[in-house]
């Protein structure tokens, strides 16, 4: 999931939320849309594997 924050990078949380904080986990700050793009596949592939 990702968010535009106000400095105008991006932010990539996890999809599920933590049910102990009932917040996203922050997994990094992008400074651009198709960064955290990319990045995100690359968490979703090493997810996998």
């Amino acid at each position: 999931m990702i968010r535009k924050l106000s400095s105008g990078e991006y932010r990539l949380y996890s999809r599920k939320i933590n049910p102990k904080t009932g917040k996203r986990r922050n997994l990094g700050t992008f400074k651009s849309r198709a960064a955290a793009e990319k990045h995100e596949r690359d968490v979703q592939y090493f997810k996998r594997h």
